[in-house]
């Protein structure tokens, strides 16, 4: 019996499923990983995939369920409304959305997401809306965790976040698309031809990269030249998958507004945010590192202010 289970966390990603026993102080008793993400269940078998990974925990503890991530998207489990911009924890907790579940059964909901419109400085021009799904949870764990409410929260990943939270509020956001476009450069590109694919990860060549992408001269521009970096011998193949990194990394942070001297929060897997904090490192700028604990955090946070939110 799971009696000392307060919460089942759940993040339900587009390629993994995650969830954690949580205890009433909001520590993990437990934790399960399956590759079974969103995209890989057909529609009208969440439910069964739910049950199969979490029903013994649900029903020794008796305990409630908050599930975030891609599971309330349209390919997910229950499409749920996005939080708009600009949201603090009590509007996230107020738009959580319950799955229909049996009479007597512990509340199973789903975190909404958010999102916002984004900038527009061309007159004529439509603003380009942003969203997020999973990302916000980890955000607002992270605001638990270091009890900061305002700062620069960045989420690497596939489709990396940079969020700007004031006064414990996400104001907003924006999306870059680095870790999807490294995998195609380097699996389905004239790149690929180049890159050793094998090659253990090469500091000085990530940072070359990074460097580089500051320059300004486009990443377009920039990537063509992991080609002929390689054509002519001025690199080892080796090294050229962490200089291509690098450029796309580098390109993302140069897109900011950053000043020397200034923090940032790193959210997400360590292999990833130690590269995202060397190369911002490159720029001055210090971070602090959080991994899944923030999940944990952020939906743990919910669950206390079901009913009666509290920052």
């Amino acid at each position: 019996m799971h009696r000392d289970t307060a919460l089942l966390a759940v993040d339900w990603g587009s390629s993994s499923l995650r969830g954690a026993r949580l205890d009433g102080a909001g520590r993990v008793l437990e934790q399960r990983v399956f590759a079974q993400g969103v995209l890989s269940v057909a529609p009208g078998q969440f439910a069964g995939v739910f049950e199969s990974a979490f029903g013994d925990w649900r029903r020794a503890s008796g305990a409630p369920c908050l599930i975030s991530g891609m599971a309330g998207s349209q390919q997910g489990w229950q499409e749920t409304a996005y939080c708009a911009c600009p949201a603090g924890f009590d509007e996230l907790a107020a738009q959580l959305s319950p799955l229909a579940q049996e009479p007597g059964c512990a509340l199973i909901a789903l975190v909404p997401g958010l999102r916002c419109d984004g900038d527009c400085t061309l007159a004529g021009l439509d603003r380009v809306p942003d969203v997020m799904r999973g990302e916000e949870v980890q955000i607002f764990g992270a605001m638990q965790i270091t009890g900061l409410r305002d700062g620069l929260f960045v989420l690497p990943g596939t489709h990396s976040k940079w969020a700007r939270v004031a006064a414990a509020r996400v104001t907003g956001f924006k999306t870059y698309m680095s870790g999807e476009f490294f995998a195609l450069l380097r699996q389905h590109s004239m790149l690929a031809r180049s890159l050793d694919a094998n090659a253990e990860p090469d500091s000085d060549a990530f940072a070359r990269g990074v460097q580089r992408s500051a320059q300004g001269a486009g990443l377009l521009h920039d990537a063509f030249g992991v080609r002929t970096l390689s054509l002519f011998g001025h690199m080892d193949a080796a090294a050229l998958q962490s200089y291509l990194s690098g450029l796309l990394i580098g390109a993302e942070i140069s897109a900011q507004s950053l000043r020397s001297g200034a923090e940032v929060i790193l959210i997400g897997a360590p292999a990833l945010t130690t590269l995202y904090a060397q190369a911002l490192a490159l720029h001055g700028v210090a971070c602090v590192c959080l991994d899944e604990q923030a999940t944990w955090a952020g939906l743990f946070a919910l669950s206390r202010g079901l009913g009666t939110a509290t920052p």
